[in-house]
């Protein structure tokens, strides 16, 4: 069976990253491919039992290493019982947040060391990285702006109440990470209208699937 597609999301808050992946999730859907929507922290029963107790901010006095210690462990759940089986069956996942979720959130502005992150995220990921990374880049203010029309009269989680200068720091931590790592990462303006957004995203992903069709097609026709 031929592997399929692992598609994660990541921006900072109110980038859009939940609507975009419902509507390409639906075009994708149409077109007859078998297709996952799931999202980090949760995604699997162990790992939604982990996301309340981090955006709730309960972990919050234990620091940020503890954070991402259980953000690994949530992850390694959702690796294991929910991303891997489904990509091994043929099927593309897309997931809202993933590893560089992480990176950004507990490395870079929860100044954790480089080290410690690395071993977290070989453990947590056990060799499941992105086919393909979309990072919806949107001004802060601007994100925390809609999340804050989005969730109305319901208290800010763990992360939005942040201040705006860590919002800022972490959209340069995305970014940096997008020029590391081009050959996985394709940066899209969420600031655009969102049918442009959704346009951008549906491209990028469609590039790697064709790659990933003829790639899997030479492999076939050699074995033949």
């Amino acid at each position: 069976m031929a592997r399929g597609l692992f598609v994660t999301f990541e921006g900072g808050e109110g980038a859009g990253k939940s609507t975009q992946i419902v509507r390409l999730a639906e075009v994708l859907r149409a077109e007859g491919r078998d297709v996952l929507v799931t999202r980090e922290p949760g995604g699997s029963p162990g790992a939604e039992a982990v996301r309340h107790v981090l955006l709730s901010g309960a972990a919050e006095t234990f620091g940020p290493a503890m954070e991402a210690i259980l953000f690994a462990a949530a992850r390694s759940d959702h690796v294991e019982q929910v991303i891997r089986p489904a990509v091994e069956k043929g099927m593309i996942v897309l997931c809202d947040r993933f590893l560089d979720s992480s990176r950004v959130y507990q490395g870079v502005t929860g100044n954790l060391d480089a080290g410690f992150m690395r071993a977290l995220e070989a453990v947590a990921i056990n060799g499941m990285m992105p086919d393909l990374t979309v990072i919806l880049d949107l001004d802060p203010a601007l994100g925390l702006a809609r999340a804050a029309a989005r969730r109305g009269n319901e208290t800010a989680d763990r992360f939005e109440k942040e201040t705006l200068d860590i919002h800022e720091r972490r959209r340069r931590g995305f970014l940096d990470i997008a020029a590391r790592e081009p050959e996985r990462c394709v940066v899209v303006d969420a600031s655009a209208p969102a049918d442009r957004v959704a346009a951008d995203i549906e491209r990028a992903v469609r590039a790697r699937l064709i790659g990933k069709e003829a790639a899997q097609a030479r492999l076939q026709g050699q074995g033949a």
